[in-house]
């Protein structure tokens, strides 16, 4: 190991001073113009990585679905897998080395991790489209030729395609030819030969929209969609013609705000996906024929593959093991849909992709999701020469079209990682061989009403959770609190983690109704914001829990008089339609709200639209047209 190389090159990827970096699940993420150093170091590091492990090394430059500005690094396995734990401490070790210590830094990791530095090594390197990813792909490359480090640079491709790629390397082509070509080939032939087996019901049945967040999946479904065009024809939206990289388009902005990206046009009943930045991530979406729009996000993406493949090994009569893993997160009607209805055994993990990955490794056939959309289907090597053997030998034509069905199924999936065009593809065979409309599919089960909320803390640390993060040991009496909470709503649960990367605990609740779900949720952040050093402004209600404290109960049980009324706000305009039960949140849209919000109560119409001339808001109880609602 050549260190004054290594310094000199160092020098011209110089660390700004005070910058602090972590390492995990998606690599380092940060401001583009903060990663030159970043970028030059990780090609030492996976130089390092390849020599101890005498296999090819994967480097991508990316930061998913992060806005455009930024970008990020990531570190790929020999078998496509995440970076190794303790590697990715040796990761956030050597980012942030001053200058003058990075040879020792590097000298250390050496030793800790007993690299034989005579050792050939060699990386491959990926990239997305954002305008900052050629020139710190060149950083990697910088980094890795100062260690001697042999490297194939293959320019744009999706985080999964770089995945493949590692894992066909390093199986000497078993699992495939480590091109783009070889990609493209392998998953639409198993497509095709899938979908052969569905009978048609439509040329509209197989169209699918495609919002690709104006990202590297764009680039790469088109330059794929000629090879399975015959089984699927896909519109491409958001293809980075015009529009900034997942910006309000995109898998995580449909998941987080819960309606279509810009710059798709959807028409009732079609079925449309959105992938994120870098293609990694996929979900489901529809609108019914009333204009509303339905998620179908990775909790049922995992409901449906799960179903289907239990058909197949069912029919075929072999004992292999079908599991489930999830994260806590996962909708609480999909598990027991999992387990009451498909009698499929269900695990939970912590978050994080490395988590599930590992947890589907101990079974013949683990299937693992993330509600975020990022997931796939792991085969064991015992599970894939079975079902190979099978699909030649059964002489019964039903049980070998089972297992020839399985067999192509095994092909069609990127079972290095998450892979958003992979996933779309399984997808689509089976709603086409099953005969399901994406209505159909969204209806296997109801998701409960849930939030989400964040709360900021003077040190995360304080949190400590088990049971794959569904139980808070620290702080004491915050999972009693938290228990006593859950008991006053049905159907209900709650869960508290840190965040992995800044100072603020994370809160998870759902409940039988969405106004339950928003009010166990706001109880629960109280709770940590009091007891596990909240800082800053205390947790406040959401905007209907304010409505129902304020305003009588009678006023939200009166449909005889306003059909819908209006609530002006200082940021927008809402209606809400009134209903006969408790609950009033029909097509109340849901928006944090500041303190000393104001709120203005009026008929929809500006003429008196009801018999008592909106005497209704008022009757007995002062004027209630106007509120100031503070604390």
């Amino acid at each position: 190991m050549d260190l004054d190389a290594v310094t000199k090159q160092s020098a011209l990827h110089a660390k700004p001073d005070g910058l602090t970096l972590q390492y995990g699940t998606a690599g380092f993420r940060t401001k583009a113009e903060h990663l030159d150093h970043v970028m030059f170091r990780m090609g030492l590091l996976a130089v390092l990585r390849s020599k101890q492990t005498k296999s090819t090394i994967g480097v991508m430059v990316t930061a998913s679905h992060n806005p455009e500005e930024d970008n990020g690094v990531k570190l790929v396995d020999p078998l496509g897998e995440m970076l190794a734990p303790s590697w990715e401490d040796h990761a956030t070790c050597l980012a942030n080395a001053e200058e003058q210590d990075l040879p020792r830094v590097l000298v250390d990791i050496g030793e800790k991790a007993a690299v034989n530095l005579h050792q050939d090594a060699f990386v491959v390197i990926g990239r997305d489209t954002r305008p900052s990813s050629e020139k710190l792909s060149q950083s990697v490359i910088d980094g890795v030729t100062v260690l001697g480090g042999q490297f194939h640079d293959y320019g744009l491709l999706t985080t999964p395609q770089l995945h493949y790629m590692v894992y066909c390397r390093n199986t000497s082509g078993q699992y495939g030819k480590a091109t783009i070509e070889g990609y493209y080939q392998k998953l639409s032939a198993a497509f095709v030969e899938l979908t052969k087996q569905a009978s048609c019901s439509g040329d509209d049945q197989r169209t699918l929209k495609v919002d690709c967040a104006n990202g590297i999946g764009a680039l790469k479904l088109r330059e794929m969609k000629h090879y399975f065009s015959q089984g699927l024809s896909v519109q491409l939206f958001n293809d980075g013609t015009k529009g900034k990289l997942n910006h309000l388009c995109g898998a995580d902005f449909v998941k987080s705000h819960q309606k279509p990206p810009q710059g798709i046009e959807m028409k009732s009943h079609e079925r449309c996906c959105s992938f994120d930045g870098d293609a990694d991530r996929i979900v489901y979406y529809y609108h019914d024929a009333d204009g509303q729009f339905h998620l179908v996000d990775g909790d049922k993406i995992a409901a449906l593959i799960s179903s289907f493949l239990k058909e197949p090994l069912l029919e075929i009569g072999d004992s292999l093991s079908l599991g489930v893993v999830q994260t806590a997160y996962a909708n609480g009607s999909s598990t027991r849909y999992l387990e009451e209805v498909m009698k499929v055994p269900v695990y939970c993990t912590k978050t994080g992709v490395k988590h599930l990955h590992h947890k589907a490794q101990e079974f013949d056939i683990g299937v693992y999701f993330e509600a975020n959309g990022h997931g796939t289907v792991l085969f064991s090597k015992a599970a894939e020469m079975k079902i190979k053997q099978l699909a030649k030998e059964l002489e019964e034509d039903k049980k070998r079209k089972a297992a020839k069905m399985l067999e192509n199924v095994i092909d069609l999936f990127n079972q290095a990682t998450g892979d958003a065009i992979s996933d779309m593809l399984v997808i689509e065979a089976i709603l086409a061989l099953k005969g399901l409309t994406v209505q159909q599919w969204d209806a296997l089960y109801t998701d409960l009403p849930n939030r989400q909320l964040k709360v900021k803390v003077a040190d995360r640390q304080v949190i400590s959770t088990t049971d794959a993060e569904r139980q808070a040991v620290k702080p004491p009496g915050l999972q009693e609190a938290i228990n006593e909470l859950v008991k006053k709503y049905r159907l209900s649960r709650a869960f508290v983690r840190p965040s992995g990367t800044e100072d603020i605990v994370r809160v998870y609740a759902e409940a039988d109704s969405q106004e339950n779900a928003d009010s166990l949720a706001y109880e629960v952040s109280l709770a940590v914001f009091q007891l596990a050093g909240g800082i800053g402004e205390r947790p406040q209600p959401d905007l209907i829990i304010l409505l129902k404290q304020t305003l009588p109960e009678a006023f939200f049980r009166n449909s005889e008089h306003h059909q819908e009324f209006r609530v002006v706000t200082m940021e927008a305009v809402y209606t809400c339609t009134p209903s006969r039960g408790r609950d009033a949140r029909a097509t109340l849209t849901r928006k944090d709200v500041r303190p000393r919000l104001q709120l203005f109560i009026t008929p929809l119409s500006e003429e008196a639209s009801c018999p008592c001339s909106g005497r209704c808001l008022s009757r007995g109880r002062g004027s209630l047209s106007v509120l100031r609602i503070g604390w």
